[in-house]
């Protein structure tokens, strides 16, 4: 596997994700809308659970939406993010290993993202992310110098500006979805709000 890109939407998400529930367990689905072949570039991600990780109905139903969402949005699942209860602790669970094995059964080369959350201040100097790749069936870590995410301070900029607006509140998890069906899992709102904040008009990109 090459290199891997990660967007300013995708990573502000699975950050905000991990901020708004700060004592639980959270995963999600990452996305990309870029051609096949080279490398992976995730362009997005759906923030899925917040309680209930290793609850399989939960993530079945979840995997099954989203990938029809993604058909009919030119997007594909490429790997799964997660951040564990204790920050201390960014090795990928059995959960998270069965969720990114089966991704792994319709992409060729996926992406396994655990959140350090050791380093999720707002001050840390180097994205708070430990990122494996599968080979010959297992996941290894992968080489940090291979894990591109242009104008890193920009987009910690952004995630801290959310956080202290309070912005933060209006990401919805599937968890969420299931409890008021109302609320948009798709997170098109907060999409908008990360494109303002990262428009040239606010030089940010």
């Amino acid at each position: 596997m090459g290199e891997v890109e990660l967007s300013c939407r995708a990573y502000v998400k699975m950050y905000l994700h991990a901020c708004l529930f700060p004592r639980c367990s959270i995963n999600g689905l990452l996305l990309s809308s870029s051609p096949t072949g080279g490398a992976v570039c995730v362009t997005d991600c759906v923030p899925l659970l917040h309680s209930h990780l290793p609850l399989a109905p939960i993530t079945q139903l979840a995997l099954t939406q989203v990938d029809v969402w993604c058909s009919q949005t030119q997007q594909r699942i490429v790997g799964y993010y997660q951040a564990n209860a204790c920050v201390s602790d960014n090795n990928p669970t059995p959960c998270a290993l069965k969720v990114a094995d089966k991704i792994a059964e319709q992409f060729d080369n996926p992406v396994l993202l655990m959140l350090d959350g050791n380093k999720m201040s707002p001050d840390y100097r180097v994205p708070p992310i430990v990122m494996y790749e599968r080979k010959d069936s297992r996941w290894i870590l992968k080489d940090k110098h291979t894990i591109m995410l242009r104008q890193w301070e920009e987009t910690r900029a952004i995630a801290s500006q959310m956080m202290e607006s309070g912005d933060h509140t209006l990401l919805v998890d599937f968890d969420s979805h299931l409890d008021d069906i109302t609320k948009d899992w798709t997170n098109q709102k907060l999409n908008t709000k990360i494109e303002e904040l990262a428009s040239p008009a606010n030089g940010n990109i």
